[in-house]
C-alpha cells in the first residue's frame, strides 16, 4: 500500500493582521496549493479548544509532493509577495510527513477535528499510539475516522492523532490507553471547519 503524505500548518496571526490573513488564505494560498499536482485536499479549521487559532490540513498523494518542482515553484523563496508579507508576520508551525495509519485515507468534511500530538518518540511508539487512539475514540458514535500522521524531527518522531468527528465529543482522554507514551502528549486541540 502506498502511504499518503500530509502537510499540517498551525498558525497564530496577530489581531491587526487577522482579516488580511484570512483573505490571503482563502483567495490566494488555498487555491495555489490545490493547483499543485499531488495536493488532494486543502482544508482550514479554527481552534475552539486549544492554541494556536488556525489549522490548515493538506492531504498529499505522497510525502514526496513537497519535494516536487510544482510545489517548489510556489514555495519558500518562490512564494508570492503577498505570501511573504503575511507569513513574515504570523507565528507558523509547519509539520509534514506520512500518514502511517490507516495509510491511504483523505480528510473528510467533518464538522469537528480533534488533534493530539505526541512528541519526540521512536518508530516503536506508533503501534501504542494507534491502539490508544482506537481505545479512546474508535467506538464513539461521533467518530468518522481516525488517522495517525508521523513527522520526523531532529529530536525524534512527532505523531499526530487525528479524529474526524460528526459532532462534538467529550474532551476527556483515558491516558492509560497510551501507557508511558501519555507523557509525550503535548497538544490537544479541537477544531471546527473554518
Amino acid at each position: 500500500m502506498d502511504h499518503k503524505g500530509y502537510l499540517l500548518v498551525m498558525m497564530q496571526p496577530p489581531p491587526a493582521l487577522e482579516e488580511e490573513f484570512n483573505a490571503w488564505y482563502d483567495t490566494e494560498h488555498l487555491p495555489e496549493r490545490l493547483s499543485v499536482k499531488g495536493f488532494e485536499t486543502a482544508l482550514r479549521y479554527i481552534c475552539i479548544s486549544g492554541f494556536p487559532k488556525y489549522l490548515a490540513l493538506y492531504d498529499l498523494q505522497s510525502a514526496k509532493v513537497l519535494e516536487s518542482n510544482d510545489y517548489l515553484k510556489v514555495s519558500f523563496d518562490n512564494s508570492s509577495p503577498w505570501t511573504k508579507r503575511v507569513t513574515s508576520r504570523v507565528k507558523v508551525e509547519r509539520c509534514a510527513g506520512t500518514q502511517i495509519y490507516p495509510g491511504n485515507q483523505i480528510t473528510s468534511t467533518a464538522s469537528r477535528l480533534l488533534l493530539l500530538r505526541f512528541s519526540s518518540l521512536t518508530e516503536k511508539a506508533s503501534e501504542q499510539i494507534i491502539h490508544g487512539m482506537h481505545e479512546n475514540y474508535g467506538g464513539a458514535p461521533e467518530t468518522i475516522q481516525i488517522r495517525i500522521l508521523e513527522n520526523k524531527t531532529p529530536k525524534g518522531i512527532d505523531y499526530f492523532g487525528l479524529v474526524e468527528l460528526r459532532a462534538p465529543i467529550a474532551e476527556k482522554i483515558n491516558l492509560e490507553k497510551f501507557g508511558n507514551l501519555a507523557n509525550s502528549l503535548d497538544l490537544i486541540n479541537i477544531y471546527a471547519k473554518y
